[in-house]
Protein backbone atom coordinates (compact mmCIF):
# COMPACT_ATOMS: atom_id res chain seq x y z
CA UNK A 1 0.00 0.00 0.00
CA UNK A 2 1.41 3.36 -0.97
CA UNK A 3 1.39 6.51 1.17
CA UNK A 4 -1.18 8.01 -1.18
CA UNK A 5 -3.52 5.05 -0.69
CA UNK A 6 -3.05 5.25 3.07
CA UNK A 7 -3.74 8.99 3.04
CA UNK A 8 -6.84 8.41 0.91
CA UNK A 9 -8.12 5.81 3.39
CA UNK A 10 -7.57 8.22 6.28
CA UNK A 11 -9.43 11.03 4.50
CA UNK A 12 -12.25 8.77 3.28
CA UNK A 13 -12.90 6.66 6.39
CA UNK A 14 -11.29 8.65 9.20
CA UNK A 15 -14.50 10.30 10.40
CA UNK A 16 -16.40 6.99 10.45
CA UNK A 17 -13.58 5.28 12.30
CA UNK A 18 -13.30 8.04 14.89
CA UNK A 19 -17.03 7.99 15.50
CA UNK A 20 -16.89 4.22 15.96
CA UNK A 21 -13.89 4.49 18.30
CA UNK A 22 -15.61 7.18 20.33
CA UNK A 23 -18.72 5.11 20.75
CA UNK A 24 -17.08 1.85 21.80
CA UNK A 25 -14.63 3.49 24.22
CA UNK A 26 -17.11 6.01 25.72
CA UNK A 27 -14.21 8.40 26.19
CA UNK A 28 -12.72 11.03 23.91
CA UNK A 29 -9.14 10.37 25.00
CA UNK A 30 -9.37 6.61 24.63
CA UNK A 31 -11.09 7.09 21.27
CA UNK A 32 -8.25 9.35 20.16
CA UNK A 33 -5.74 6.68 21.15
CA UNK A 34 -7.66 3.87 19.46
CA UNK A 35 -8.11 5.95 16.30
CA UNK A 36 -4.43 6.81 16.15
CA UNK A 37 -3.36 3.27 17.01
CA UNK A 38 -5.55 1.92 14.22
CA UNK A 39 -3.93 4.09 11.57
CA UNK A 40 -0.50 3.57 13.11
CA UNK A 41 -1.01 -0.19 12.82
CA UNK A 42 -2.17 0.24 9.23
CA UNK A 43 0.95 2.32 8.56
CA UNK A 44 3.17 -0.34 10.15
CA UNK A 45 1.75 -3.11 7.97
CA UNK A 46 1.25 -1.02 4.83
CA UNK A 47 3.98 -2.75 2.84
CA UNK A 48 2.42 -6.16 3.49
CA UNK A 49 -1.13 -4.92 2.97
CA UNK A 50 -3.17 -4.98 -0.20
CA UNK A 51 -6.74 -3.80 0.30
CA UNK A 52 -8.77 -4.71 -2.74
CA UNK A 53 -12.37 -5.01 -1.61
CA UNK A 54 -13.49 -3.01 1.41
CA UNK A 55 -10.99 -0.67 3.10
CA UNK A 56 -13.55 0.44 5.69
CA UNK A 57 -14.07 -3.13 6.82
CA UNK A 58 -10.32 -3.65 6.96
CA UNK A 59 -9.66 -0.66 9.22
CA UNK A 60 -12.67 -1.55 11.39
CA UNK A 61 -11.16 -5.02 11.85
CA UNK A 62 -7.87 -3.49 12.97
CA UNK A 63 -9.73 -1.19 15.35
CA UNK A 64 -11.86 -3.97 16.87
CA UNK A 65 -8.78 -6.15 17.39
CA UNK A 66 -6.88 -3.30 19.06
CA UNK A 67 -9.92 -2.55 21.24
CA UNK A 68 -10.22 -6.19 22.30
CA UNK A 69 -6.52 -6.29 23.16
CA UNK A 70 -6.87 -3.11 25.20
CA UNK A 71 -9.91 -4.46 27.08
CA UNK A 72 -8.12 -7.71 27.82
CA UNK A 73 -5.04 -5.89 29.15
CA UNK A 74 -7.19 -3.44 31.10
CA UNK A 75 -9.14 -6.28 32.73
CA UNK A 76 -5.90 -7.94 33.81
CA UNK A 77 -4.61 -4.65 35.24
CA UNK A 78 -7.86 -4.05 37.13
CA UNK A 79 -7.78 -7.58 38.52
CA UNK A 80 -4.21 -7.10 39.70
CA UNK A 81 -4.66 -3.63 41.17
CA UNK A 82 -8.23 -4.11 42.36
CA UNK A 83 -9.20 -0.80 40.75
CA UNK A 84 -12.56 0.21 39.34
CA UNK A 85 -13.17 1.51 35.83
CA UNK A 86 -14.36 5.12 35.75
CA UNK A 87 -17.83 6.12 34.58
CA UNK A 88 -17.60 7.61 31.10
CA UNK A 89 -19.52 10.46 29.51
CA UNK A 90 -22.00 9.81 26.74
CA UNK A 91 -21.51 11.45 23.39
CA UNK A 92 -23.55 14.57 22.70
CA UNK A 93 -26.44 14.20 20.32
CA UNK A 94 -27.19 16.69 17.60
CA UNK A 95 -30.88 16.62 16.78
CA UNK A 96 -32.35 17.61 13.45
CA UNK A 97 -32.31 21.37 12.88
CA UNK A 98 -35.73 21.14 11.29
CA UNK A 99 -37.39 19.88 14.45
CA UNK A 100 -39.06 22.15 16.99
CA UNK A 101 -37.12 22.70 20.24
CA UNK A 102 -39.46 20.49 22.28
CA UNK A 103 -39.20 17.75 19.64
CA UNK A 104 -35.41 18.08 19.67
CA UNK A 105 -35.37 17.56 23.42
CA UNK A 106 -37.48 14.41 23.15
CA UNK A 107 -35.30 13.08 20.32
CA UNK A 108 -32.13 13.82 22.27
CA UNK A 109 -33.46 12.11 25.40
CA UNK A 110 -34.61 9.01 23.49
CA UNK A 111 -31.28 8.87 21.68
CA UNK A 112 -29.37 9.30 24.96
CA UNK A 113 -31.34 6.46 26.55
CA UNK A 114 -30.75 4.20 23.56
CA UNK A 115 -27.02 4.91 23.56
CA UNK A 116 -26.86 4.39 27.31
CA UNK A 117 -28.51 0.99 26.95
CA UNK A 118 -26.20 0.06 24.05
CA UNK A 119 -23.22 1.02 26.22
CA UNK A 120 -24.44 -1.38 28.92
CA UNK A 121 -24.48 -4.33 26.52
CA UNK A 122 -21.62 -6.83 26.71
CA UNK A 123 -19.10 -6.37 23.89
CA UNK A 124 -20.32 -9.52 22.16
CA UNK A 125 -23.65 -7.74 21.55
CA UNK A 126 -22.46 -4.13 21.44
CA UNK A 127 -19.91 -4.55 18.65
CA UNK A 128 -22.29 -6.18 16.13
CA UNK A 129 -24.97 -3.53 16.87
CA UNK A 130 -22.48 -0.69 16.32
CA UNK A 131 -20.99 -2.19 13.19
CA UNK A 132 -24.41 -2.93 11.69
CA UNK A 133 -26.35 0.20 12.60
CA UNK A 134 -23.67 2.85 13.13
CA UNK A 135 -21.20 1.82 10.46
CA UNK A 136 -23.84 0.24 8.21
CA UNK A 137 -21.65 -2.73 7.36
CA UNK A 138 -23.18 -5.85 5.82
CA UNK A 139 -23.36 -9.01 7.93
CA UNK A 140 -20.62 -10.70 5.91
CA UNK A 141 -18.19 -7.86 6.67
CA UNK A 142 -19.13 -7.87 10.35
CA UNK A 143 -18.51 -11.61 10.51
CA UNK A 144 -15.03 -11.09 9.03
CA UNK A 145 -14.25 -8.22 11.40
CA UNK A 146 -15.37 -10.12 14.49
CA UNK A 147 -14.10 -13.45 13.16
CA UNK A 148 -17.47 -15.09 13.70
CA UNK A 149 -19.82 -17.03 11.42
CA UNK A 150 -22.57 -14.92 9.81
CA UNK A 151 -25.20 -16.92 11.70
CA UNK A 152 -23.59 -16.00 15.02
CA UNK A 153 -23.57 -12.33 14.04
CA UNK A 154 -27.28 -12.55 13.14
CA UNK A 155 -28.04 -14.25 16.45
CA UNK A 156 -26.14 -11.65 18.44
CA UNK A 157 -27.86 -8.81 16.58
CA UNK A 158 -31.25 -10.40 17.26
CA UNK A 159 -30.49 -10.94 20.95
CA UNK A 160 -29.08 -7.43 21.34
CA UNK A 161 -32.19 -5.92 19.76
CA UNK A 162 -34.41 -7.96 22.10
CA UNK A 163 -32.40 -6.87 25.14
CA UNK A 164 -32.60 -3.23 24.04
CA UNK A 165 -36.31 -3.51 23.33
CA UNK A 166 -37.03 -4.92 26.80
CA UNK A 167 -34.87 -2.30 28.52
CA UNK A 168 -36.39 0.61 26.61
CA UNK A 169 -39.92 -0.66 27.19
CA UNK A 170 -39.16 -0.73 30.91
CA UNK A 171 -37.72 2.80 30.77
CA UNK A 172 -40.76 4.18 28.94
CA UNK A 173 -43.39 2.22 30.90
CA UNK A 174 -45.61 4.52 32.89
Amino acid sequence: MSFEELENIIHTYGRDLYSFCRFITHNRYEADDLYQDTFLKLYEIREKTVIEKNPKSYIMTISVNLYRNYKRKHAVRMAITGGEASVEDYMDVIASKDAQPDTQIVIQEEYRLLRAEINKLPDKYKLPILLFYMEELPLTEISKILKLPVGTVKTRLHRAKNILKRKLEQDFAV
